[in-house]
């Protein structure tokens, strides 16, 4: 995984109350369920849930429309609660946190790439980038300095004072991938990353995952195209808010 300098004390998240007495996993989901009350009837979103995602793993979650995966996305993402079940992230215990400290987890340990890359348009590439690391109290010449190694990397340097609107999808992408690294998550959760991307650049996202990850960087992908999830080294199936199947 890309390091930067000793970072700040980060928030208080991780209280020996959170932590669970062993953590052997990056990702451990147990027995999630989620339920959505639609009046009369329910809607029963995940069921049963159980997998695991280990310490500098490539997994991609497949699944049809309306097959779960974009809950399951949300609450690996800590974005959604769950009805019941246990969720652990890095040792610590989600599913006992209030939203407050949700949030402190949210912008500490993952780092989030969309498919519409969720880019502040009036914001240059540089000042997307350092967003993460001025929420966590930087100054912006300390967190400028801190995130150029991750851009020139990502072969943005060039790009530093260009807006998105002057930026092609595939390096808009790019820009994303850059600011989901720069906070050293715990884990990079990719949603449907090329589904806004022609053919040419959408392989281009997938072999940077595939580097990053080479690099040690944990990595989950939703998406509901096969052939985007071959890039990653293991497929986890949902069907119907079912785990349906695993492969290697």
């Amino acid at each position: 995984m890309i390091k930067f300098r000793k970072k700040k004390a980060d928030k208080d998240i991780d209280k020996k109350s959170d932590v669970k007495q062993h953590n052997e996993h990056k990702i451990e989901i147990v027995n999630v369920n989620k339920i959505y009350d639609m009046g009369r009837e329910s809607l029963h979103v995940l069921k049963d849930i159980n997998f695991t995602v280990d310490e500098g793993e490539f997994v991609a979650i497949l699944g049809p429309s309306g097959s779960g995966k974009s809950t399951l996305m949300n609450v690996i993402g800590c974005m959604d609660l769950f009805d019941e079940g246990e969720y652990y992230l890095d040792g610590l215990a989600i599913h006992s946190m209030k939203e407050k400290k949700l949030t402190s987890i949210r912008n500490e340990k993952i780092g989030f790439i969309f498919q519409n890359y969720h880019l502040i348009p009036t914001y240059t590439v540089i000042q997307n980038v350092i967003m993460p690391l001025l929420m966590r109290g930087y100054e912006h010449e300390e967190a400028q300095e801190m995130c150029m190694d991750t851009i020139e990397m990502l072969g943005l340097k060039e790009r530093i004072n260009h807006k998105p609107n002057e930026l092609s999808g595939g390096q808009k992408q790019r820009v994303a991938i850059a600011r989901a690294l720069v906070g050293e998550p715990a884990i990079l959760l990719a949603d449907e990353p090329t589904g806004a991307l022609d053919s040419k650049s959408g392989k281009e996202v997938l072999k940077l995952f595939r580097k990053l990850n080479d690099m040690g960087n944990t990595i989950v992908m939703i998406t509901h195209d096969l052939e985007v999830a071959k890039a990653a080294k293991r497929v986890v199936k949902i069907v119907d808010g079912e785990i349906f199947a695993v492969e290697n």
